[in-house]
């Protein structure tokens, strides 16, 4: 196909404008993929600063790396587990020394001190313990809210009241 215009000039001028044109274009259908791995490596240098860690430069305070602030987490953690053993020492009952054998001792004593009306063959509707109050409950012992004692939370747990005498 051969189109000339008969000058020279004109011919040369039309060939490279054809050659810049479709530069141009396939420039522009690589432009896209070639924008997207610049912002993926971007990306992707930004998370493995993270990972690493920053070092302190003028006017930017040091950013620690991922393993940095995990061993940060593990100290910190270590002494949050220190504090938990010891308020799960005062849960369970123990050695006798801990919040939850005072509470059983409390419990065994006021027994002693107030049996249960039910045992000492009192006719009553009250529920009574340490239940909510319910449709037919006439004791005076209850209280909108639970104390949170269950019985059988452990082999000395008696089942326990919400503490408060009950009315004769």
């Amino acid at each position: 196909m051969e189109a000339e215009t008969g000058i020279p000039a004109l011919d040369t001028l039309l060939l490279w404008a054809g050659a810049v044109t479709i530069l141009a274009g396939v420039a522009a259908v690589l432009w896209r993929p070639v924008r997207a791995a610049i912002v993926f490596g971007r990306r992707v240098n930004r998370t493995i600063d993270d990972w690493q860690g920053e070092p302190a430069r003028p006017g930017v305070p040091a950013r620690p790396g991922v393993m940095e602030r995990l061993a940060g987490l593990e100290t910190r953690m270590g002494v949050f587990e220190e504090g938990l053993e010891r308020v799960m020492h005062e849960l369970y009952a123990n050695s006798g020394s801990s919040l939850r054998d005072a509470v059983d001792l409390a419990n065994r004593r006021l027994a002693l001190l107030c049996p249960d009306p039910e045992e000492t063959d009192v006719p009553s509707r009250d529920t009574g313990g340490d239940k909510r109050k319910e449709a037919g409950d006439t004791g005076g012992d209850t209280s909108p809210t639970t104390s949170g004692d269950t019985g059988g939370d452990g082999p000395e747990d008696t089942g326990g009241t919400s503490g408060r005498p009950v009315p004769a």
